[in-house]
């Protein structure tokens, strides 16, 4: 979800307004998922690193998650998304993380779409967490606890092009896809645009090609500090 504070720079507005244009986007973009094939949407709102930005820009946020979350906690149970947010919890502001247990179960029985928030979400540390619970469980290292599903198309908006940091274990065959367009400008057309690009590239996973299947899990990215 990159872009916000770009789109609201170019507006003469502030940072904070990006950033609400941006959950707009958001409600557009879970309200198209399930029509494309899509079963799993993962959404970057907020990385670990971004604890470095000005402390009111991260208190803004903070309190725009909280507000989205308690908005739309509703409305995904009556539309079938189950809504969980991965990363840590320790760190949020008090009553957040209870605010998110709340949502996590009102929504928790939906099934049209597995809708997930990455916040305060670092791609090391999870496998690092996930090793490490494994091996004090004794549990297979093959499928360690706190990876989630494989990821197949993989978005980043604004004409950025790294992975920073994000799901670098599900993302190890995922295909790539760049969007010039700032994230408050990404709706249902842009995310069309590349769901038929990924149906038209050739999936191989290091064998012959295959006819390629509709994206199960689709990530965006996140806010870049410009």
């Amino acid at each position: 979800m990159d872009g916000n504070g770009r789109w609201a720079a170019r507006r003469g507005l502030p940072r904070v307004a990006g950033h609400r244009a941006g959950a707009k986007s958001v409600r557009l973009v879970v309200e198209a998922a399930p029509g494309l094939g899509i079963d799993v949407l993962t959404l970057y709102a907020f990385s670990s690193d971004n604890w470095k930005r000005p402390p009111s820009e991260v208190s803004a946020l903070m309190d725009l998650l909280r507000e989205a979350l308690m908005r739309e906690a509703e409305r995904c149970a009556e539309e079938g998304v189950r809504l969980q947010v991965i990363g840590r919890r320790d760190r949020l502001p008090f009553g957040l993380p209870a605010a998110i247990e709340q949502v996590e179960a009102l929504t928790g029985r939906g099934s049209r779409l597995h809708l997930r928030i990455a916040v305060d979400y670092s791609s090391r540390w999870a496998i690092w967490h996930g090793m490490r619970a494994t091996a004090e469980d004794g549990a297979s290292p093959d499928d360690p606890r706190g990876i989630g599903p494989d990821v197949d198309l993989l978005i980043r908006t604004a004409g950025e092009r790294r992975l920073s940091d994000f799901l670098l274990w599900e993302s190890a065959y995922a295909e790539l896809y760049f969007s010039p367009v700032l994230w408050p400008d990404f709706g249902k057309r842009e995310l069309q645009e590349a769901v038929r690009d990924f149906h038209g590239r050739q999936r191989r996973f290091g064998g012959l090609p295959t006819e390629t299947a509709p994206p199960a899990e689709v990530i965006l990215r996140p806010v870049p500090p410009g």
